[in-house]
């Protein structure tokens, strides 16, 4: 009987030997997932469009080392992370990224396809400092435990564990006004300073 595996190792076969329609339809089945692991570390659409080019690049280099002894999905997630982190430093490095974003100009996409409580909890993650939301997206939205973050981040499980710990208090008291009165304010508009 055919699994759902088997599919994906024929088509995983014929990219390995160059099959640009085999390449694609990998692409195609697994790049919504990859996109949205690198746009949430990279936290900026043009920066996690340029790596997610390379997280591909990455992905298709190493596909003859595949052995599928994991899910592709699981493989490709894992280049993905790696890659988005190594990238990562290399523009902290360059001095390009860690902007801080100020609490009173903070603003969250119009995006009505995603609730008010999706926007908030992105809203409120965007705020945490770089190592805390680092930790937080890894652990509790990509589901990593703290000795692979401590592996991929360099650092120690502890210190994993100190950072998630910040930013979950971080994001309850950023949060708190959701449990107090679920519904945004009405009429209530920000305004960024200096409009």
């Amino acid at each position: 009987m055919f699994g759902r595996m088997e599919p994906d190792a024929i088509t995983i076969r014929r990219a390995i030997n160059g099959d640009e329609r085999a390449l694609r339809q990998l692409w195609s089945q697994y790049a919504p997932h990859i996109d949205a692991v690198v746009l949430r570390l990279a936290e900026d659409r043009d920066l996690a469009a340029d790596i997610a080019q390379e997280v591909w690049i990455q992905i298709f280099k190493a596909l003859p080392s595949f052995r599928g002894e994991s899910q592709f999905g699981t493989w490709a997630h894992r280049i993905a992370v790696n890659r988005t982190l190594n990238a990562l430093r290399k523009v902290r490095r360059l001095g390009k990224v860690e902007v801080t974003i100020e609490e009173e100009s903070a603003s969250v996409e119009d995006d009505h396809d995603r609730g008010f409580l999706a926007e908030s909890i992105e809203a409120a993650a965007a705020r945490l400092p770089k190592g805390a939301r680092t930790v937080w997206a890894l652990h509790d939205v990509e589901g990593y435990t703290h000795e692979d973050i401590a592996e991929q981040l360099g650092i120690t499980a502890g210190a994993s564990k100190s950072q998630l710990f910040k930013a979950r208090a971080k994001l309850r008291r950023l949060l708190a006004h959701l449990l107090d009165d679920p519904k945004p304010a009405v009429g209530y508009r920000h305004v960024a300073p200096g409009r």
